[in-house]
């Protein structure tokens, strides 16, 4: 359902992580970066580097997501009150594309958004087509009864890969699922360590 599949596994290996947790990623095979000069050393890396890669990592693991955008999500994660890292991870969190993939849905981020912008999502009853539209604590999400017979969700319920965290109340079998609180960091389901306070580090500069 998405047209970054190359893309994606570059991500993975200039990370040099596998930052989604998925088996097919190439970094299970190589662990060293894309392009001819993939294999050569590393030096060290500055602060600015750290949090440049804390950055990329975070903002590349949510899908499609631009910079421009990305950093508007910092600045009203900067504006709430609270730990500005904190409030940034419940921000991506709440994203609608972010809950579909958390309550397997889709398989995907990246099918997560094609998912929403094609309309077949609902919340509190809605069509919501909006990637982006932040969800409340107490909305209820669910896909449309005529998208619930595809393949690609059908698929994505069945598979065993990841769980769902406890933060959604997820029912798969009336394809729906209800927001029950803003996550902690401790409490999102990362494949890999996710460090918001470089990202914060970056932005504040």
């Amino acid at each position: 359902m998405s047209k970054r599949v190359s893309a994606k596994h570059k991500l993975d290996r200039r990370m040099g992580e596998n930052i989604w947790g998925r088996p097919k990623s190439p970094i299970n095979k190589r662990e060293y970066g894309p392009g001819q000069h993939g294999q050569r050393r590393k030096g060290k890396v500055s602060d600015f580097g750290v949090q440049l890669r804390a950055k990329q990592k975070l903002k590349g693991y949510y899908g499609s997501i631009g910079e421009k955008q990305f950093y508007a999500v910092y600045v009203e994660a900067s504006r709430l009150k609270g730990d500005t890292g904190a409030n940034l991870i419940g921000l991506l969190e709440r994203r609608l594309d972010a809950v579909i993939y958390r309550a397997k849905f889709v398989p995907t981020v990246f099918a997560a958004r094609q998912f929403v912008s094609h309309g077949h999502i609902k919340v509190n009853g809605r069509r919501v087509n909006i990637p982006s539209y932040l969800v409340k604590v107490g909305d209820v999400i669910e896909v449309k009864e005529a998208s619930r017979q595809l393949v690609l969700v059908l698929e994505a319920v069945a598979s065993g890969e990841r769980d769902t965290p406890d933060y959604l109340e997820v029912d798969h079998s009336k394809m729906t699922t209800k927001f029950v609180r803003i996550p902690e960091l401790n409490e999102v389901p990362y494949p890999v360590v996710m460090e918001p306070n470089l990202v914060v580090e970056f932005y504040s500069r």
